[in-house]
């Protein structure tokens, strides 16, 4: 890092920027960008926004060693992931869920993670208690993580129990969600979540499609109630792993038909990876992951995200965004440079965290420094030092390789 220091004035020098050509030097002023301009230098290191994660389970977060203890983990399948959720559920009180979200909220912020979206299982029509608990830790992490508490509705409830939880989430100026797979009343119940987010002036947030079944299309009814409830930018899927089914022409026409309706896309590459095609005794053939790629080309907003932390859908996981970009490089054949902005500024938008706008002039002097040239560079090193700046204060080294920030000239 080559920093000059003049009084209450820092400069970073010869920086390499995400999204911009060539390097720059840095100016920051009493926690503001208040310069940036073209450098003579290089090897400064390599500047990128503070992380969003906008698809997380706080409510679901660390419990796989708990579950392992009290009896056989196996999981050939996601429903296996589900029922042993169902069967640790009862230890899920409001102490419970805040020591686990807390610990999991502490290890996002040190890595950068400026903006998260956590789904909440609400599987009966009574608010859960993670639903209080999250959200009076959403009031008392303001300033440090911008979150998003998300209801993840059962499907089945749609219909009977929509209007209550849709006016409670309104309440909370939470996001409406649901998990559909296959649902019975899929139509019906699609419909009536945008009709209810309409009447509550509320984003929705969808599991959709989550398998590997080419009857399971939940993602074109909810594309087709986008377009007709004039939602464009308020809904994101996540997951929409029967897409990867298509053939070309069909997913041509439903990725069209979705970019067109202003229909968002967040892939999850662990829980993905780890669940689908998973059949006990035999390697995994099929990814099931969405099309990612074709989405984008097809002029979607398209993220990444965590997705399940230290649970029955995936029992590893750090809460660093840059691992799941590090991931999705290999196997969703992403480049880095170009794909950075989906744990990014790409979510930050869609999850109400900032307009998007990276190192204005005038605006915050929220960023990443890392050691490295590009993204590229930083997909190759895996423990490059990382210093977090809030406000132009760095909160020290986010790294766990020992190495301490110096500062040079």
């Amino acid at each position: 890092m080559i920093v000059q220091q003049e009084g209450a004035t820092t400069t970073f020098i010869g920086v390499t920027i995400a999204g911009l050509a060539g390097t720059h030097d840095l100016t920051v002023e009493r926690g503001k960008i208040v310069a940036l301009a073209p450098s003579r230098q290089a090897g400064g290191g390599f500047i990128t926004p503070l992380l969003a994660d906008c698809h997380v389970h706080l409510d679901k977060t660390y419990t796989i060693e708990r579950i392992r203890r009290s009896g056989p983990a196996k999981v050939d399948c996601l429903f296996d992931a589900i029922d042993l959720m169902e069967m640790d559920r009862p230890n899920w009180d409001g102490s419970d869920i805040r020591e686990r979200a807390s610990r999991a909220l502490a290890t996002a912020y040190e890595a950068g993670v400026g903006v998260m979206r956590t789904h909440i299982d609400w599987t009966t029509p009574e608010v859960p208690t993670a639903w209080h608990v999250l959200n009076d830790l959403k009031a008392e992490w303001k300033g440090r993580i911008h979150i998003e508490t998300a209801a993840l509705v059962r499907g089945d409830i749609v219909l009977a129990a929509g209007e209550g939880i849709a006016r409670r989430v309104a309440q909370d100026g939470g996001v409406f969600g649901a998990f559909f797979y296959r649902n019975p009343d899929i139509v019906d119940a699609v419909e009536a979540m945008f009709s209810l987010a309409s009447r509550h002036d509320l984003k929705l947030d969808f599991h959709v499609d989550e398998g590997l079944e080419a009857e399971a299309d939940g993602f074109s009814l909810i594309v087709d109630a986008t377009k007709r409830h004039k939602m464009a930018g308020r809904v994101l899927c996540g997951h929409a792993c029967s897409l990867s089914l298509r053939d070309d022409d069909e997913l041509e026409r439903i990725l069209s038909a979705a970019a067109e309706a202003g229909a968002a896309l967040v892939s999850l590459p662990t829980s993905n990876l780890y669940l689908q095609d998973r059949i006990g005794g035999r390697s995994p053939r099929r990814r099931g992951l969405a099309p990612v790629k074709e989405a984008r080309a097809a002029g979607m907003d398209v993220m990444l995200a965590s997705d399940n932390v230290g649970d029955a859908f995936y029992p590893w996981g750090d809460y660093d965004p840059l691992s799941i970009l590090r991931l999705a490089a290999p196997v969703a054949h992403v480049d880095p440079d170009t794909w950075i902005d989906a744990i990014t500024t790409l979510p930050m938008k869609i999850c109400g965290g900032d307009d998007g706008a990276f190192l204005r002039v005038g605006g915050a002097a929220d960023f990443i420094w890392h050691e490295a040239e590009d993204a590229h560079d930083l997909t190759m090193k895996p423990q490059a030092r990382r210093v977090v700046f809030r406000d132009g204060r760095s909160s020290g080294d986010a790294t766990t390789n020992g190495d301490k920030h110096e500062r040079g000239n």
